[in-house]
């Protein structure tokens, strides 16, 4: 298996979630090049080859250019797999490559299960295992699905690239949404509020003690279809991905659209008053208390 990864480069450098290609690619087994429209002052630490387009000549978001030129690329390299993030970026360039390639595209993948790809399906209720028909395929990863086991490591080989091809389209830039970007896959501690905070007024409890740690504050989709919390601080399979160094999950249970977003946290503290609780099953640590007791006085020992 020969795979071309699509790393991104957004307002002048290189956007971390190209570690998650190389995690991706790693899984998979086999060998891999990449792709980047970027600078060679911010370059990945990948062993391997680096295609590198200049982002000052050919901007950092541009389709039909980019699409160009990740087709030379991929003539010469020949790949079986076309890997990109689900982004923005992804999901404009994708299909494009895919169509000019006639090849399937495989979109939001969040695992490999011998050897098919897992995506979610039923408004994540459900995953199914696929594998493409076409000899080559296109493919998206969702944000924090494959994360690596250790600090990104090695020296690119570059080799830049250029093409010719014009567009009709001037990128003005990225715009945030109103609530503002909030990118938890980034986070190191995220602290969640379930439906057992009760009323929205108690989400303050859980923003106090995501800050109180310098963390982010999350939440489950009951929260957030009860519109008790924003959207882009859902987790979970129909939200964010997340593999932060800590996980502090209050009040939720643990449905399974929930535990697939943040099962690879590298520490998971559950509280909750059901020692039964599913997310008890994924937690090192189930503090069987109310949260609206334990999380104020957890967060009081900490500012003290």
């Amino acid at each position: 298996m020969k795979t071309l990864l699509v790393a991104e480069y957004r307002d002048g450098r290189l956007l971390g979630s190209t570690y998650d290609l190389v995690a991706f690619a790693s899984q998979l087994g086999g060998e891999s090049a990449m792709f980047l429209v970027g600078s060679d002052s911010d370059l990945p630490q990948y062993d391997g080859t680096l295609y590198l387009a200049d982002s000052a000549k050919y901007g950092e978001f541009n389709p039909s250019v980019h699409k160009q030129l990740l087709l030379d690329v991929i003539d010469k390299e020949q790949p079986d797999m076309v890997v990109f993030n689900h982004s923005s970026y992804g999901w404009d360039l994708a299909p494009r490559v895919a169509l000019a390639m006639g090849a399937a595209q495989i979109s939001e993948v969040v695992d490999i299960v011998d050897g098919a790809l897992v995506t979610p399906v039923c408004n994540a209720k459900l995953r199914r295992e696929i594998k493409a028909k076409t000899a080559k395929c296109v493919v998206t990863l969702q944000a924090g699905a494959f994360t690596l086991s250790g600090e990104p490591s090695g020296t690119v080989a570059v080799e830049k690239i250029e093409c010719d091809a014009k567009s009709l389209v001037v990128f003005n830039g990225y715009e945030e949404s109103e609530a503002g970007g909030v990118d938890l896959s980034k986070a190191e501690i995220i602290v969640s509020a379930g439906r057992g905070i009760g009323k929205p007024e108690n989400l303050e409890i859980i923003r106090s003690l995501a800050k109180a740690l310098k963390g982010e504050y999350g939440a489950s989709r009951p929260v957030v279809d009860s519109e008790w919390a924003e959207h882009n601080r859902q987790v979970g399979t129909t939200g964010q991905t997340v593999s932060p160094k800590l996980y502090v999950a209050c009040g939720i249970s643990g449905a399974i659209q929930h535990i697939a977003g943040m099962k690879k946290s590298e520490f998971i503290v559950a509280v909750n008053t059901d020692r039964d609780a599913p997310i008890g099953e994924v937690a090192d640590v189930l503090v069987v208390a109310d949260l609206k007791q334990f999380v104020p006085a957890l967060t009081e020992r900490l500012a003290g």
